[in-house]
């Protein structure tokens, strides 16, 4: 079994970071939890999380409410739900960001 755990920052001024987390066992991916987070009033925010919680690859995005949008991948494998995630956040963090903070203002 093994373990691979990072943080990279997508911007110079490390306001806005992707963590990654997963899972592997003989080479097949288990369980991960990938995340965009953005600094916001001082704190990080969740954004956009893919992860295995509660058995089924997902999506979850976060709102400033604290209401939660899923969207669910049970026809897809764990490892391409986490290729898929990496590639959605690193592609779309700022959008992500402006949504968010378009809610926060409503």
């Amino acid at each position: 079994m093994g373990e691979t755990e990072y943080i990279i920052y997508l911007d110079e001024a490390q306001r806005d970071r992707y963590r990654h987390f997963h899972r592997t066992e003989r080479g097949k991916v288990i369980l991960f939890r990938i995340q965009y987070e953005a600094l916001i009033a001082q704190q990080w925010v969740a954004i956009v999380r893919y992860d295995t919680a509660h058995g089924v690859p997902h999506r979850d995005v976060m709102h400033p409410d604290g209401s939660q949008t899923k969207e669910q991948f049970p026809h897809y494998s764990r490892a391409h739900v986490l290729t898929m995630g990496q590639r959605d956040i690193r592609r779309n963090w700022r959008t992500y960001r402006a949504r968010y903070e378009k809610e926060m203002r409503w």
